[in-house]
């Protein structure tokens, strides 16, 4: 039972990280007209705390200060508190993130920021004390320094505030930098990666190490068009040492959310829905690159951990698992030799402590991460092991439970959807299509309007938040990849809806590029326009990317004409510093390499096993699916035509109309390199 029996207003939401502080002493409002009003009526500073549920700071910032009796009187006196999930209200976040990234330099959870009434900030920070110390400004002192200027001499910090909102707006909402597509900037981007490789453990940069898979998906798309070893080298280094490391969970599988070490070994323990599923997919495109079946095993082993920890019965995928459990970080995922002796005989127990590094003497504040650090050669088949881990796993079930951030976000669950659409495409398992399928259907019926129009969240059976950029761009991209691994075109139509939908609401008319929020949205105090690649790749360079692959898959003018402008915004916002921006420079490729264009027509098969009802389903095609299976050539696109769906296919590609089967077999067109090839019966690449 919550210390404080009354709850605030924040009961009433949704959101786990909300309800995490519903029975703080402070009087919490969420964002909305409520807490503006009172604020301007009461002629109070607003105090604005975002976060998230699995935030590690975030808890001890809770502990310490909004469960305190004399920080919440403090704020309740003289403030109007508003508590914000960043994940539910990316919006808002990128907003103050960027105020606090731009005046102090740094950013991070939770985000403090101090604020006039109408919404304009005046104050930033992260991770604040309750009293000052080590140079650091506590709660305590900054309220009642802020309560006496307030009252004293508030024009200041409305000016301050004023200032602030005119260089944000002017910085971020009216950039209209346009550059050129080449080679040399992909080429610099590839010379910034090899300048921060880490040789010696893999993965770019000091610690923390962020796994950043999308750097690694760049890296190895170059490697593959132009044959670069080193590029190869950098994507399998790191690959392997993230396995290696306890940034991997060896008993109960997925990766945590970043290595506070260089060697990968302790993690931040909280674990992310869209570190996985991009962890998934880009290990999933190692193997089909290298053939090496570790890769394979590692994207098994996530997708395993996803299916029994982080999806919901109605089909969508929870967000995110704390690294807490009872107030302390990691002590879920940690062990002794006693332990693994009160589960295995001592024969295993030896060999799995020996094997996982699990000491005495421990790695990890007297206690052991399993890890392979200092492991032999890495083994995909060592059923040993697997069946050890499973004891385990079942083991560690008993220990107090992680919280678990049970929201269903649309764009993490459509990068979720791309990697289980390519792990159905590259490892031919049917199952993982049935997942995919599943939370398609999921989208389509929870997180999607009458019109077609989507929402940010769903939870509880409450969808909220009119969709932003990433979830129309990633969702579009989900779409995409399914229609690339079942040839079913109403994929491929969602597609090329979603997209235009996507430029009616986000596109910039007067400087190009992708506003974050709606212009019906609500309007915050400027219209965020993200390109940067952190965590998660971008809205923008993702929808670059899909413009780029629905012009190469459609050839129609109109996606050609917004490709063009979108990529020309993007180079124009790369070009300084290429390699954060590794999602746009994959949509580059698109196009400084030109792919291969396949037309396969084919005729029905009505009895298709595990197809949908209105499947185009076809036969004799296991040639064309088996060579998308082990080929892996990112700037190849694949269309399927049948009788059933030419008709449709003519209104999306108008170039297939003329294309028929020949010599009453499955015909092939393939252009390549801008150049057509004569229509054959057997696929010879």
């Amino acid at each position: 039972m919550p210390k404080n029996k009354i709850p605030n207003l924040l009961i009433n939401e949704k959101s786990p990280y909300l309800l995490q502080h519903a029975y703080n002493p402070v009087n919490w409002y969420p964002w909305g007209n409520e807490a503006f009003e009172t604020a301007k009526k009461e002629n109070k500073p607003i105090f604005l705390s975002i976060g998230y549920s699995t935030c590690h700071w975030c808890h001890v910032m809770a502990h310490e200060c909004f469960e305190d009796e004399e920080v919440a009187a403090l704020l309740n006196k003289s403030f109007v508190s508003i508590k914000v999930d960043k994940e539910e209200r990316p919006d808002i976040d990128t907003v103050y993130m960027t105020v606090c990234q731009v005046t102090t330099g740094q950013g991070g959870w939770p985000l403090t920021i101090l604020m006039t009434p109408d919404q304009k900030p005046f104050y930033a920070a992260t991770f604040i004390p309750k009293y000052s110390r080590y140079g650091i400004v506590g709660l305590i002192d900054l309220l009642s320094q802020v309560d006496l200027q307030w009252h004293k001499n508030p024009e200041d910090m409305v000016q301050t505030g004023e200032q602030l909102t005119a260089i944000m707006k002017r910085e971020f909402e009216g950039r209209s930098d346009t550059g050129t597509i080449s080679r040399d900037l992909i080429n610099l981007a590839v010379t910034q990666f090899q300048q921060s490789f880490d040789h010696d453990f893999g993965g770019f940069g000091n610690e923390p190490k962020f796994p950043s898979p999308h750097n690694l998906m760049f890296l190895l798309r170059y490697a593959c068009v132009e044959q670069d070893e080193q590029s190869l080298f950098m994507v399998e280094n790191t690959l392997k040492h993230m396995y290696r490391g306890g940034i991997f969970d060896h008993i109960g599988y997925g990766f945590s959310r970043y290595s506070t070490d260089a060697k990968w070994l302790v993690p931040h323990f909280e674990k992310m829905l869209y570190d996985n599923a991009l962890l998934t997919t880009v290990y999933l495109e190692a193997f089909q690159y290298t053939k090496n079946p570790l890769y394979r095993l590692v994207a098994e082993q996530i997708l395993k951990y996803i299916r029994r920890e982080m999806t919901s019965p109605e089909g969508g995928f929870y967000s995110a698992q704390d690294a807490d459990t009872s107030g302390v970080e990691g002590k879920y995922y940690v062990f002794t030799p006693e332990e693994i002796n009160k589960v295995l005989d001592n024969k295993d127990s030896s060999f799995f402590c020996d094997y996982f590094d699990i000491t005495k003497k421990g790695n990890f504040e007297g206690s052991s991460i399993p890890n392979l650090i200092q492991a032999g050669e890495l083994k995909s088949d060592n059923e040993r092991v697997i069946h050890l881990c499973e004891k385990i796993y079942q083991f560690r079930q008993d220990r107090n439970p992680l919280h678990k951030d049970d929201k269903i976000l649309t764009s993490w669950n459509a990068l979720m959807i791309i990697a289980y659409a390519k792990a159905a495409r590259i490892l031919q398992e049917e199952a993982y299509l049935d997942t995919a399928r599943h939370t398609i259907e999921f989208i389509n019926t929870k997180l999607m309007d009458s019109n077609g129009y989507l929402y940010v969240r769903y939870r509880d059976g409450s969808t909220d938040y009119p969709g932003l950029l990433d979830d129309y761009a990633f969702y579009c991209m989900a779409l995409l990849e399914m229609y690339d691994s079942t040839f079913e075109l109403n994929y491929l139509k969602q597609a090329v809806d979603l997209a235009d939908k996507m430029i009616e609401k986000f596109w910039d008319n007067k400087n190009g590029g992708f506003f974050l929020n709606a212009r019906d949205s609500e309007q915050l105090i400027y219209r965020p326009k993200e390109v940067y690649d952190g965590a998660i790749p971008s809205g923008n360079s993702i929808a670059g990317y899909v413009l780029q692959r629905l012009s190469h898959i459609t050839a129609c003018p109109h996606f050609t004409e917004y490709s063009d402008k979108q990529l020309s915004f993007l180079a124009g916002q790369v070009k300084d510093y290429p390699s954060g921006h590794s999602f746009s420079l994959i949509a580059f490729l698109g196009v400084l390499y030109p792919g291969k264009e396949i037309v396969c027509v084919a005729a029905e098969d009505t009895g298709k096993k595990g197809g949908s009802q209105d499947s185009d389903a076809k036969i004799n095609v296991s040639e064309l699916t088996g060579y998308l299976s082990e080929h892996f050539e990112p700037n190849t696109v694949v269309l399927m035509k049948t009788e059933k769906n030419a008709n449709a296919l003519k209104e999306i590609a108008a170039y297939t109309k003329d294309y028929r089967m020949i010599n009453d077999g499955v015909t092939y067109y393939l252009c390549e390199n801008h150049s057509c090839h004569a229509p054959v019966n057997e696929l010879k690449l």
